[in-house]
């Protein structure tokens, strides 16, 4: 599908993603060019973008048409101090202390502080040639396919999120997992949230990140968040990318969970470059919004 300004929209997924072409990020957007972007994150909740050779600084300079672009991470330190706003994920330097010890999990970014990203801009700088493929969740039309009556259930319920990496194996630490969780950060979020923008409603959990449901007892929680996550993952509700040198993912946190790939070939390098843009407060059915129990805002 074409644009009234050009710009080729390609589906990859029946429920989510969207492949755009005909816009060079290099350079600022015109208001007419944004706005159709950012109509075409809203519907799509994840956008992808190919040969874009971004440098760190026209990374952040895109990022920031669409909101402030935050620090690398509340807890991570950057790896780049002239641009303190990049997150790299490199499996040769992550590899010695994250290794295959950690489990990846679905997840939406840094949901353990009140105010989670907005958005999140990816950049695939050295792309393995085979394995390393990103996939997501539209956790709209997951929430939309539930059963009324657990859609009635979780609209008044709240969940707990923390920083927590999850050990596959072993019982020790690695450096990048100490790193991650060194400061402790917790914030209570609605299990459904109301989108800002398009107000939809979109289920707001993962198993990464949230611990437990707060009005419910640990056995209650443990049974309703494991209904809800094997949910979600339902593969009608998905998309998988195939990376390229220089492509670039950008999704709407606040619609969509992620999963990072474990079938990076033994040899090869996959070094991402990511940017996030600060997020608002999330607000329940109800109108109840997030809080803090430990940390602050995310910038």
């Amino acid at each position: 599908m074409t644009t009234e300004l050009g710009l080729d929209v390609r589906p990859i997924a029946g429920n989510i993603g969207a492949e755009l072409h005909g816009v060079d990020l290099r350079e600022p957007l015109e208001p007419a060019a944004l706005a159709e972007v950012r109509a075409a994150l809203l519907e799509w909740k994840v956008i992808f973008f190919r040969d874009q050779p971004l440098t760190p600084a026209q990374q952040i300079a895109f990022g920031s048409q669409f909101g402030d672009v935050t620090p690398a991470h509340p807890t991570l330190p950057p790896e780049m101090p002239e641009f303190p706003e990049v997150l790299v994920l490199d499996t040769t330097s992550i590899a010695k202390g994250r290794g295959p010890t950690i489990e990846s999990r679905w997840h939406t970014d840094v949901t353990f502080v009140p105010n989670p990203p907005m958005g999140s801009i990816l950049h695939g700088v050295v792309v393995p040639p085979y394995g390393g493929d990103t996939q997501w969740i539209n956790l709209v039309v997951a929430y939309e396919r539930l059963s009324p009556q657990i859609r009635d259930l979780i609209d008044g319920l709240h969940a707990v999120h923390h920083n927590a990496l999850h050990l596959a194996r072993g019982e020790l630490e690695g450096e990048y997992q100490s790193m991650f969780q060194s400061t402790k950060l917790e914030a209570v979020h609605p299990m459904v949230r109301v989108h800002p923008e398009t107000g939809e409603r979109a289920l707001f959990v993962n198993p990464n990140f949230t611990s437990h449901v707060a009005e419910l007892s640990r056995q209650e929680s443990g049974h309703l968040l494991a209904m809800l996550y094997e949910h979600m993952a339902n593969a009608a509700f998905t998309c998988r990318f195939r990376w390229e040198p220089d492509s670039i993912a950008f999704w709407d946190n606040r619609a969509t969970a992620h999963l990072v790939p474990t079938d990076v070939p033994p040899g090869f390098q996959r070094r991402m470059e990511r940017i996030t843009l600060a997020g608002d407060v999330p607000v329940g059915p109800d109108g109840s919004e997030s809080y803090a129990l430990r940390g602050a805002a995310f910038a």
